[in-house]
């Protein structure tokens, strides 16, 4: 600590000069004994004319003064990223038992702790350091934090799933420990939704903390401390600590950061240290307690340094915060999505995986509308808790930052693989019993074969849809117009009459033109040159444009693969030329063309456009399905719709809301 001083206080400070003539002297006092005990002993008593002499004890914060940067020790461990989740659950239960000794020796100690999933596993594979925990839990040393299930990405998971990791979470927490988080706790996630906000309020939080966005490697987020407001008004207090970490390892320079990186000086000058190895666990260790014992001693001897105070909460610095704004302090506002200017790649990372989710997220919403339903109609039905529950945990679990965004190793997406199955398979069977609960059994050959459409959405719909029928051979096909709200739907089977609106026609070698009652378009080569809106009059492509046009960028950022994409990638871009184009079906509410398109010697794409025949209260539509054989490296592959619309702005679908995203380049 006192050659930190000597090194990072102003050279021109008498802290500077002072902390160099101590230094020698501690050097020439343990020199003169030859590294003896005696020499350490008589080094550590010349220190104390720099750093007090209270630095063995916790009496060292029992000064007077008020500290401004407030120190909480914290084992950040991610559930899965280098390691698979199995690892994960070993490395919960070996640091968090660091962390209990540590409480036994140092009476100052707090230790900030998130994720509900965690906690469960500790309690299902190590009950004796489960109770340990819960015992410091009641003393106030171990705090519980974060209100979610896991430490989750914030972008990709639906709304009801950001729902669910709350009331999971603080469930979990109530239940356990008595009390809900009112901290919202994720300092390592990839972005976070505009929605937040509201989504902490309704689950009893009222405060937010993270450092992500100082990784920004463009624009430096211009706050420390302020308000986040989500699109409803909804408003929560923020923190983002100064020292840019949450692994501090309780260095001269992250505390003396905490007040120089300090943005919002201007409205409070109090800022958080979270110090404590991290990322693949163990958190504090005596060293660090240590460190900021004498730090707090140097602060008080000589000054210049921030004065450091450990020993309260997370929830005790917010409390604090919301206590000045209640004074009279104006916090800035920040309003919509906090965006995260780094790891935009992996939102095209791990497919496979992202699709999962989805999937998952449907079975979910499905599975309890159903069994909601049967719930009311049958007395004899029981509501399945316990297997939606087995199901829920493991999709929160995937949902985890390093999972669904897929930047963890191959490992990880072995088990969540297995995860998505099981859910799979427990969803289709209690779906299987909502149905026959609901009469919707399945009918055995012979019967009559009467037809059953059962929309699980909260709107109305109307659609034609194809159907095998089971009563021809397997190439035959019949059309049904299906249509009615949320329940059994009518279905009404049509006619093999061509409609004289809905065709496919070459008509030109290579040019393909498919209409219905609202659209008109034409197809070359796989590319669609003109989308005439009939009813609007105009042309949709913008002139000379290809929509369906697909193009293939190099993906080589500056460090890592899996994670980032660079801007500067847009410079590379070629499109790719497709082979002809043919007629793939022309059925009476149908109609399609296929091309395919050849990416490299190993890679392709086989594109279907389709049109199908209207109802009076469908959308219209261009269906493109895609099918894509992909063995690249290094490459991105992207498909483009350039229209002729101007607008400053896109908007674009978040969870309960709408985001809204500049399309120029004006700034950045």
């Amino acid at each position: 600590m006192v050659i930190d001083a000597a090194r990072e206080f102003p050279s021109d400070s008498w802290q500077a000069h002072k902390a160099l003539i101590v230094g020698n002297a501690m050097m020439d006092a343990f020199i003169e004994g030859n590294g003896s005990q005696e020499s350490i002993i008589k080094a550590r008593k010349i220190a104390q004319e720099y750093i007090g002499t209270k630095v063995d004890s916790p009496d060292v914060y029992k000064t007077k003064g008020e500290p401004i940067v407030f120190a909480t020790g914290h084992c950040h461990i991610d559930t899965c990223w280098l390691w698979p989740f199995a690892e994960t659950k070993r490395k919960v239960a070996r640091s968090w038992s660091t962390q209990c000794d540590l409480m036994e020796r140092y009476p100052e100690f707090r230790f900030t702790c998130s994720s509900a999933q965690q906690f469960k596993w500790l309690e299902e594979g190590y009950p004796y350091a489960f109770d340990r925990v819960k015992t410091w839990v009641k003393k106030g040393s171990f705090q519980p934090i974060g209100g979610s299930w896991v430490e989750h990405d914030t972008n990709l998971p639906s709304g009801e799933s950001l729902v669910r990791q709350f009331l999971y979470g603080q469930r979990y927490f109530e239940s356990r420990f008595g009390n809900r988080c009112t901290t919202f706790w994720l300092p390592d996630t990839f972005g976070y939704s505009s929605q937040i906000p509201q989504l902490c309020r309704l689950a009893g939080m009222t405060r937010f903390f993270t450092q992500k966005l100082s990784w920004n490697n463009i624009n430096n987020f211009p706050h420390t401390t302020f308000n986040w407001v989500a699109l409803d008004g909804s408003q929560v207090i923020c923190h983002m600590p100064p020292s840019e970490t949450y692994t501090a390892e309780a260095h001269f320079g992250d505390v003396k950061r905490s007040i120089t990186q300090h943005k919002s000086m201007d409205q409070d000058n109090t800022s958080l240290l979270v110090f404590g190895k991290g990322d693949g666990g163990g958190g504090p260790t005596f060293e660090h307690i240590e460190k900021l014992r004498r730090q707090r001693g140097m602060s008080d001897t000589v000054g210049l340094l921030p004065r450091v105070t450990i020993g309260g909460s997370v929830d005790d610095f917010f409390a604090t915060l919301e206590k000045k704004a209640v004074g009279g302090t104006k916090f800035v506002t920040w309003y919509g999505e906090l965006y995260f200017e780094l790891h935009r790649g992996t939102y095209t990372t791990q497919s496979n995986n992202k699709r999962n989710n989805r999937k998952g997220e449907f079975l979910l919403r499905e599975v309890e509308l159903l069994a909601t339903l049967a719930s009311l109609r049958s007395s004899s039905y029981k509501y399945p808790k316990k297997e939606i529950d087995n199901m829920w945990e493991p999709v929160l679990l995937c949902q985890f930052h390093d999972c669904l965004p897929g930047s963890a190793i191959r490992l990880c997406y072995d088990e969540s693989d297995a995860f998505y199955a099981e859910v799979f398979r427990i969803g289709a069977k209690v779906r299987n019993e909502a149905m026959k609960a609901l009469g919707f059994e399945n009918k055995e050959s012979g019967s009559d074969g009467k037809l059953v459409a059962l929309n699980t959405l909260p709107w109305p719909r109307s659609e034609i849809v194809r159907m095998e029928n089971p009563g021809a051979s397997s190439s035959s096909s019949q059309y049904a117009l299906v249509s009615g709200g949320t329940g059994v739907m009518k279905v009404e089977p049509l006619s093999s009459t061509q409609s004289a609106s809905l065709y496919v026609k070459e008509i030109e070698t290579g040019v393909f033109e498919l209409r219905n009652d609202s659209l008109v378009l034409k197809v070359e080569k796989g590319v669609i040159t003109s989308l005439f809106d009939v009813k609007a009059k105009r042309e949709v492509i913008a002139k000379g444009g290809k929509a369906n046009q697909f193009v293939i960028f190099d993906d080589k950022p500056l460090y890592w693969q899996a994670w980032d994409v660079e801007v500067y990638h847009l410079d590379s871009r070629k499109e790719l030329t497709s082979t002809e184009t043919k007629i793939a079906e022309q059925s009476p509410y149908r109609v399609s063309v296929v091309t395919q398109t050849k990416i490299s010697d190993k890679s392709w794409a086989k594109t279907t456009i389709s049109l199908s025949a209207e109802t009076k209260d469908s959308m219209p539509m261009v269906e493109m399905d895609c099918e894509v054989e992909w063995q690249e490296t290094m490459k991105f592959l992207k498909v483009e719709f350039p229209v002729d619309i101007r607008n400053t702005e896109a908007s674009y679908e978040s969870q309960f809301g709408i985001t809204r995203r500049p399309t120029h380049y004006n700034t950045t």
